[in-house]
Protein backbone atom coordinates (compact mmCIF):
# COMPACT_ATOMS: atom_id res chain seq x y z
CA UNK A 1 0.00 0.00 0.00
CA UNK A 2 1.31 3.61 -1.02
CA UNK A 3 1.14 6.97 0.81
CA UNK A 4 -1.75 8.22 1.77
CA UNK A 5 -2.96 11.92 0.63
CA UNK A 6 -2.41 13.03 4.28
CA UNK A 7 0.83 11.66 4.42
CA UNK A 8 1.80 12.81 1.48
CA UNK A 9 0.53 16.03 2.56
CA UNK A 10 2.31 16.03 5.96
CA UNK A 11 5.38 15.44 3.92
CA UNK A 12 4.83 18.43 2.15
CA UNK A 13 4.06 20.72 4.62
CA UNK A 14 7.40 18.97 6.57
CA UNK A 15 9.21 20.09 3.88
CA UNK A 16 8.23 23.53 4.05
CA UNK A 17 8.95 24.12 7.41
CA UNK A 18 12.32 22.78 7.22
CA UNK A 19 13.29 25.59 4.68
CA UNK A 20 11.05 27.88 6.35
CA UNK A 21 10.12 26.96 10.28
CA UNK A 22 8.26 30.00 11.47
CA UNK A 23 6.56 29.10 14.69
CA UNK A 24 7.77 25.38 14.67
CA UNK A 25 11.27 24.60 16.09
CA UNK A 26 13.60 22.69 14.15
CA UNK A 27 13.55 19.61 17.03
CA UNK A 28 10.20 19.39 16.30
CA UNK A 29 10.69 18.92 12.50
CA UNK A 30 13.29 16.74 13.17
CA UNK A 31 11.06 14.24 15.42
CA UNK A 32 8.18 14.28 13.20
CA UNK A 33 10.11 13.57 9.98
CA UNK A 34 11.79 11.25 11.79
CA UNK A 35 8.96 9.61 13.03
CA UNK A 36 7.41 9.42 9.65
CA UNK A 37 10.09 8.00 7.89
CA UNK A 38 10.17 5.05 10.30
CA UNK A 39 6.44 4.27 10.25
CA UNK A 40 6.08 4.83 6.62
CA UNK A 41 9.77 3.68 5.52
CA UNK A 42 8.63 0.48 3.45
CA UNK A 43 6.22 2.64 1.44
CA UNK A 44 8.37 5.50 0.70
CA UNK A 45 9.60 5.69 -3.21
CA UNK A 46 13.13 6.50 -3.71
CA UNK A 47 12.82 10.25 -4.61
CA UNK A 48 10.71 10.42 -1.14
CA UNK A 49 13.24 8.93 0.77
CA UNK A 50 15.79 10.95 -0.47
CA UNK A 51 13.89 13.67 0.52
CA UNK A 52 13.23 12.42 4.15
CA UNK A 53 16.91 12.21 4.28
CA UNK A 54 17.96 15.33 2.92
CA UNK A 55 15.44 16.66 5.69
CA UNK A 56 17.34 15.23 8.43
CA UNK A 57 20.96 15.67 7.09
CA UNK A 58 20.12 19.74 7.01
CA UNK A 59 18.65 19.98 10.73
CA UNK A 60 21.21 17.57 12.38
CA UNK A 61 23.63 20.34 13.11
CA UNK A 62 21.06 22.74 14.32
CA UNK A 63 18.81 19.97 16.80
CA UNK A 64 19.92 19.55 20.36
CA UNK A 65 21.86 16.75 20.95
CA UNK A 66 19.90 15.26 23.76
CA UNK A 67 17.19 14.95 21.15
CA UNK A 68 19.12 13.10 18.46
CA UNK A 69 20.78 11.22 21.73
CA UNK A 70 16.97 10.36 22.69
CA UNK A 71 16.35 9.06 19.50
CA UNK A 72 19.40 6.87 18.64
CA UNK A 73 18.91 5.34 21.87
CA UNK A 74 14.98 4.43 20.91
CA UNK A 75 16.00 2.97 17.30
CA UNK A 76 19.39 1.22 18.63
CA UNK A 77 17.18 -1.95 18.45
CA UNK A 78 14.61 -1.33 16.21
CA UNK A 79 14.73 -3.91 13.52
CA UNK A 80 11.82 -1.73 11.29
CA UNK A 81 14.07 1.32 11.35
CA UNK A 82 14.90 2.54 7.81
CA UNK A 83 18.80 1.62 7.04
CA UNK A 84 19.48 4.94 5.87
CA UNK A 85 18.20 7.08 9.29
CA UNK A 86 20.02 4.19 11.51
CA UNK A 87 23.63 5.21 9.17
CA UNK A 88 23.10 9.67 9.65
CA UNK A 89 22.64 8.49 13.46
CA UNK A 90 26.00 6.60 13.29
CA UNK A 91 27.77 9.43 11.16
CA UNK A 92 26.57 11.64 14.04
CA UNK A 93 28.61 12.98 16.76
CA UNK A 94 30.03 9.92 19.00
CA UNK A 95 27.57 10.32 21.67
CA UNK A 96 24.56 10.49 19.10
CA UNK A 97 26.41 7.52 17.55
CA UNK A 98 27.43 4.83 20.55
CA UNK A 99 24.47 3.13 21.17
CA UNK A 100 23.54 3.03 17.21
CA UNK A 101 26.88 1.48 16.92
CA UNK A 102 26.87 -0.56 19.62
CA UNK A 103 23.35 -2.23 19.18
CA UNK A 104 21.89 -1.73 16.15
CA UNK A 105 20.94 -5.09 14.18
CA UNK A 106 20.68 -3.07 10.98
CA UNK A 107 24.52 -2.48 10.51
CA UNK A 108 25.96 -4.60 8.63
CA UNK A 109 30.11 -5.47 8.02
CA UNK A 110 30.55 -2.99 5.38
CA UNK A 111 28.77 -0.30 6.87
CA UNK A 112 31.19 -0.78 9.63
CA UNK A 113 34.03 -0.67 7.81
CA UNK A 114 32.45 2.41 6.39
CA UNK A 115 32.58 3.67 9.70
CA UNK A 116 36.05 2.98 10.50
CA UNK A 117 37.54 4.20 7.31
CA UNK A 118 35.60 7.52 7.31
CA UNK A 119 35.19 8.37 11.14
CA UNK A 120 37.92 9.15 14.00
CA UNK A 121 39.11 7.16 17.24
CA UNK A 122 35.69 7.40 19.09
CA UNK A 123 33.57 5.96 16.05
CA UNK A 124 36.31 3.24 15.61
CA UNK A 125 36.24 2.28 19.74
CA UNK A 126 32.57 2.05 19.52
CA UNK A 127 33.12 -0.29 16.77
CA UNK A 128 35.36 -2.49 18.16
CA UNK A 129 33.43 -2.59 21.62
CA UNK A 130 30.17 -4.03 19.13
CA UNK A 131 29.48 -7.89 19.75
CA UNK A 132 30.41 -9.97 17.56
CA UNK A 133 32.38 -8.54 15.20
CA UNK A 134 33.75 -10.23 12.61
CA UNK A 135 36.90 -10.95 11.37
CA UNK A 136 37.30 -8.09 8.37
CA UNK A 137 36.17 -5.69 10.88
CA UNK A 138 38.86 -6.92 13.42
CA UNK A 139 41.32 -6.91 10.48
CA UNK A 140 40.34 -3.09 9.54
CA UNK A 141 40.34 -2.13 13.53
CA UNK A 142 43.48 -3.85 13.76
CA UNK A 143 45.26 -1.01 11.17
CA UNK A 144 43.85 2.07 13.68
CA UNK A 145 46.92 3.78 15.56
CA UNK A 146 44.93 4.63 18.26
CA UNK A 147 45.76 2.69 21.44
CA UNK A 148 42.30 2.96 23.03
CA UNK A 149 40.41 1.54 19.64
CA UNK A 150 43.12 -1.36 20.20
CA UNK A 151 42.67 -1.83 23.65
CA UNK A 152 38.72 -1.83 23.10
CA UNK A 153 39.23 -4.64 20.19
CA UNK A 154 41.48 -7.22 22.43
CA UNK A 155 39.07 -6.66 25.54
CA UNK A 156 36.24 -7.80 23.43
CA UNK A 157 35.96 -11.31 24.08
CA UNK A 158 32.89 -11.89 21.15
CA UNK A 159 35.46 -10.25 18.85
CA UNK A 160 36.52 -12.57 16.00
CA UNK A 161 39.89 -11.62 15.76
CA UNK A 162 42.30 -13.09 12.40
CA UNK A 163 46.13 -14.68 12.61
CA UNK A 164 47.08 -11.39 10.66
CA UNK A 165 45.04 -9.21 13.28
CA UNK A 166 46.30 -10.79 15.94
CA UNK A 167 50.06 -10.63 13.89
CA UNK A 168 49.66 -7.06 13.44
CA UNK A 169 48.35 -6.20 17.20
CA UNK A 170 51.64 -8.15 18.24
CA UNK A 171 53.70 -6.12 16.39
CA UNK A 172 52.00 -2.71 18.04
CA UNK A 173 52.28 -3.96 21.55
CA UNK A 174 56.13 -3.31 21.40
CA UNK A 175 55.33 -0.11 21.60
CA UNK A 176 52.17 0.22 23.36
CA UNK A 177 52.46 -1.27 26.96
CA UNK A 178 49.09 -0.73 27.54
CA UNK A 179 48.16 -3.32 25.29
CA UNK A 180 50.32 -5.94 26.09
CA UNK A 181 48.32 -7.36 29.21
CA UNK A 182 45.00 -7.33 27.59
CA UNK A 183 46.37 -9.42 24.50
CA UNK A 184 48.13 -11.88 26.23
CA UNK A 185 44.40 -12.50 28.43
CA UNK A 186 42.98 -13.45 24.85
CA UNK A 187 42.09 -16.77 25.43
CA UNK A 188 41.97 -17.20 21.04
CA UNK A 189 46.33 -15.67 21.03
CA UNK A 190 48.30 -18.32 19.48
CA UNK A 191 50.70 -19.82 21.35
CA UNK A 192 53.44 -18.66 19.20
CA UNK A 193 52.59 -14.91 18.86
CA UNK A 194 52.45 -14.50 22.73
CA UNK A 195 55.82 -16.44 22.74
CA UNK A 196 57.20 -13.43 20.87
CA UNK A 197 55.78 -11.11 23.19
CA UNK A 198 58.07 -11.99 25.83
CA UNK A 199 61.10 -10.47 24.32
CA UNK A 200 59.34 -6.89 25.48
CA UNK A 201 56.74 -7.62 27.80
CA UNK A 202 57.25 -7.37 31.98
CA UNK A 203 58.30 -10.33 33.75
CA UNK A 204 55.20 -10.54 35.24
CA UNK A 205 53.15 -10.68 32.24
CA UNK A 206 56.42 -13.13 31.32
CA UNK A 207 55.26 -15.72 33.66
CA UNK A 208 51.19 -15.43 33.00
CA UNK A 209 52.41 -15.77 29.49
CA UNK A 210 54.35 -19.28 30.23
CA UNK A 211 51.59 -20.42 32.60
CA UNK A 212 48.94 -19.64 29.93
CA UNK A 213 50.59 -20.76 26.68
CA UNK A 214 51.80 -24.38 25.63
CA UNK A 215 54.99 -22.33 24.95
CA UNK A 216 58.64 -24.25 23.58
CA UNK A 217 60.56 -23.96 26.27
CA UNK A 218 63.50 -23.64 24.13
CA UNK A 219 62.03 -20.83 22.17
CA UNK A 220 61.07 -18.87 25.39
CA UNK A 221 64.44 -19.54 26.89
CA UNK A 222 65.84 -17.83 22.96
CA UNK A 223 63.34 -15.00 23.95
CA UNK A 224 64.58 -14.27 27.43
CA UNK A 225 68.26 -14.53 26.64
CA UNK A 226 67.66 -11.65 23.79
CA UNK A 227 65.58 -9.72 26.52
CA UNK A 228 68.45 -9.95 29.04
CA UNK A 229 70.79 -8.92 26.33
CA UNK A 230 68.65 -5.81 25.66
CA UNK A 231 68.01 -4.77 28.57
CA UNK A 232 72.11 -5.45 29.52
CA UNK A 233 73.10 -3.29 27.12
CA UNK A 234 74.86 0.27 27.63
CA UNK A 235 73.06 2.85 25.79
CA UNK A 236 74.24 6.35 25.35
CA UNK A 237 73.38 8.94 28.40
CA UNK A 238 71.18 11.90 27.86
CA UNK A 239 71.98 14.90 26.27
CA UNK A 240 72.14 18.45 27.76
CA UNK A 241 70.19 19.99 26.40
CA UNK A 242 68.53 17.73 23.40
CA UNK A 243 68.57 18.04 20.61
CA UNK A 244 66.68 20.89 18.79
CA UNK A 245 64.35 18.52 17.03
CA UNK A 246 63.22 17.16 20.30
CA UNK A 247 62.17 20.41 21.72
CA UNK A 248 59.95 21.07 18.25
CA UNK A 249 58.31 17.80 18.41
CA UNK A 250 57.54 18.33 21.79
CA UNK A 251 56.23 22.04 21.28
CA UNK A 252 54.44 20.65 18.68
CA UNK A 253 52.18 17.93 20.55
CA UNK A 254 51.97 20.18 23.54
CA UNK A 255 50.22 22.85 20.94
CA UNK A 256 48.00 20.52 19.45
CA UNK A 257 47.08 18.95 22.20
CA UNK A 258 48.73 15.40 22.23
CA UNK A 259 51.59 15.66 24.50
CA UNK A 260 49.86 12.43 26.28
CA UNK A 261 51.66 9.82 28.99
CA UNK A 262 51.46 7.74 26.30
CA UNK A 263 53.53 9.69 24.35
CA UNK A 264 56.26 9.51 27.02
CA UNK A 265 55.60 5.46 27.10
CA UNK A 266 56.50 4.86 23.57
CA UNK A 267 59.74 7.05 23.54
CA UNK A 268 60.64 5.19 26.83
CA UNK A 269 60.14 2.27 24.97
CA UNK A 270 62.26 3.26 22.00
CA UNK A 271 64.98 4.10 24.19
CA UNK A 272 64.86 8.57 23.21
CA UNK A 273 65.98 9.14 26.76
CA UNK A 274 66.39 13.22 25.99
CA UNK A 275 62.95 12.91 24.12
CA UNK A 276 61.12 11.32 27.23
CA UNK A 277 62.96 13.86 29.57
CA UNK A 278 61.91 16.64 27.35
CA UNK A 279 58.22 16.08 27.31
CA UNK A 280 58.02 14.69 30.98
CA UNK A 281 59.15 17.84 31.76
CA UNK A 282 56.39 20.19 29.50
CA UNK A 283 53.86 17.79 30.94
CA UNK A 284 54.79 18.68 34.61
CA UNK A 285 55.73 22.43 34.03
CA UNK A 286 58.84 21.86 35.11
CA UNK A 287 62.48 23.21 33.38
CA UNK A 288 64.19 20.17 32.07
CA UNK A 289 67.07 20.38 35.35
CA UNK A 290 64.64 20.64 37.54
CA UNK A 291 62.76 16.91 36.17
CA UNK A 292 66.13 15.20 35.80
CA UNK A 293 66.76 16.07 39.27
CA UNK A 294 63.33 14.80 40.74
CA UNK A 295 63.57 11.75 38.00
CA UNK A 296 67.13 11.02 38.57
CA UNK A 297 67.82 12.04 42.28
CA UNK A 298 65.05 11.39 44.59
CA UNK A 299 64.65 7.79 44.39
CA UNK A 300 61.54 5.73 43.29
CA UNK A 301 59.33 7.86 45.36
CA UNK A 302 60.30 10.96 43.08
CA UNK A 303 59.89 8.98 40.09
CA UNK A 304 56.20 7.40 41.67
CA UNK A 305 55.27 11.35 42.10
CA UNK A 306 56.08 12.05 38.73
CA UNK A 307 53.88 9.08 37.54
CA UNK A 308 50.84 10.09 39.47
CA UNK A 309 50.90 13.65 38.25
CA UNK A 310 50.69 13.29 34.90
CA UNK A 311 48.67 9.65 35.34
CA UNK A 312 50.81 7.19 34.49
CA UNK A 313 49.49 3.96 36.02
CA UNK A 314 50.58 2.07 38.93
CA UNK A 315 51.42 -1.12 36.84
CA UNK A 316 53.27 0.84 34.56
CA UNK A 317 55.57 2.54 37.31
CA UNK A 318 57.69 -0.28 37.08
CA UNK A 319 58.69 0.09 33.42
CA UNK A 320 59.32 4.01 33.76
CA UNK A 321 61.53 3.38 36.82
CA UNK A 322 63.64 0.66 35.34
CA UNK A 323 64.08 2.03 31.58
CA UNK A 324 65.17 5.48 32.79
CA UNK A 325 67.39 4.22 34.88
CA UNK A 326 68.97 1.82 32.12
CA UNK A 327 69.13 5.03 30.39
CA UNK A 328 70.95 6.58 32.67
CA UNK A 329 73.50 3.56 33.56
CA UNK A 330 71.83 3.21 36.88
CA UNK A 331 70.93 0.27 38.37
CA UNK A 332 67.48 0.16 39.07
CA UNK A 333 66.93 -1.62 42.34
CA UNK A 334 64.01 -1.38 44.83
CA UNK A 335 63.96 -1.95 48.68
CA UNK A 336 61.01 -3.18 50.22
CA UNK A 337 60.90 -0.04 51.54
CA UNK A 338 61.20 1.85 48.57
CA UNK A 339 58.21 -0.78 47.18
CA UNK A 340 55.99 0.53 50.70
CA UNK A 341 56.99 4.02 50.03
CA UNK A 342 55.47 4.02 45.99
CA UNK A 343 52.42 1.98 46.94
CA UNK A 344 51.65 5.09 49.61
CA UNK A 345 52.43 7.57 46.73
CA UNK A 346 49.59 5.91 44.09
CA UNK A 347 47.47 4.55 46.89
CA UNK A 348 47.41 8.03 49.20
CA UNK A 349 47.94 11.19 46.00
CA UNK A 350 45.30 12.13 43.32
CA UNK A 351 46.54 13.93 40.32
CA UNK A 352 46.24 17.26 41.59
CA UNK A 353 48.05 16.47 44.90
CA UNK A 354 51.11 14.74 43.74
CA UNK A 355 51.83 17.72 41.22
CA UNK A 356 51.21 20.30 44.33
CA UNK A 357 53.74 18.14 45.77
CA UNK A 358 56.33 18.57 42.96
CA UNK A 359 56.29 22.30 42.89
CA UNK A 360 56.47 22.64 46.02
CA UNK A 361 59.56 20.72 46.43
Amino acid sequence: MGLTARDMSDMGRLAQLAANPQDTTREEIYLAVASLYRVQSAHLNTRERELMHDILRRLTSDVEMAIRIALAERLSEDTTAPHELIMLLADDRIEVARPVILRSPLLSDEDMLQLVAECGSSHQEAVASRANISEPVADALAKCEAETVLIALVRNVTARISSTAYELLVEKSRQLSDLQAPLAQRKDLPAELANRMCNWVSDALKTYIVQNYAVEAKRLDAAFAHAETVVKSEPAPPKTPPAEGASKLVDKLATAGQLKPGFLLRVLHQGQIDLFDLAFARLLGLSLAELRQYLYEKGPKGVALLCRAVGIDRCVFATVFNLSRQARLMKPALSAGEMTEVEAIFSGFSKAAAMTEIHRC
